[in-house]
């Protein structure tokens, strides 16, 4: 089945320049690039954006990770999307993450794990909002 998703490379990917690399994983998976854009979160946006958190003691590092500085959104369709994104981008915590994910393969730690990507549809619908707002 055909769905949405979005993915968000995160800060330090894109100050290692990975971005590309990330990228061309999903094309060569055969998703649709449906839309890209490179900002900086505001401190209101990474606030909105990870909401679902906001009562966890780890909140303020999220926020203080997404917002210092670029990352790149993406919103791609394909097959199943969602559910193939978040087994290709690996286990939350990098020295989890199965080698050949991406976060397997580039991320060096829990905050710094390369790449965000929505867990549901609902959970789509709320932060494609905010990242193409």
């Amino acid at each position: 089945m055909a769905e949405k998703t979005l993915f968000i490379v995160k800060p330090d990917a894109v100050s290692r320049n990975l971005v590309g690399k990330v990228i061309l994983r999903f094309e060569r998976k055969g998703f649709k690039i449906l839309k890209l854009k490179m900002f900086i979160f505001t401190q209101d946006q990474a606030e909105k954006f990870y909401d679902v958190h906001k009562d966890k003691s780890f909140f303020g590092e999220l926020t203080s990770f997404i917002t210092s500085g670029p990352v790149v959104a993406a919103i791609i369709e394909g097959n199943n999307a969602i559910a193939t994104t978040r087994i290709m981008i690996g286990a939350t915590k990098s020295f989890e993450a199965e080698p050949g994910s991406i976060r397997g393969d580039f991320g060096l730690g829990l905050s710094d794990n390369i790449i965000h990507a929505s867990d549901s549809q609902e959970s789509f619908d709320h932060e494609s909002r905010i990242a193409f707002e």
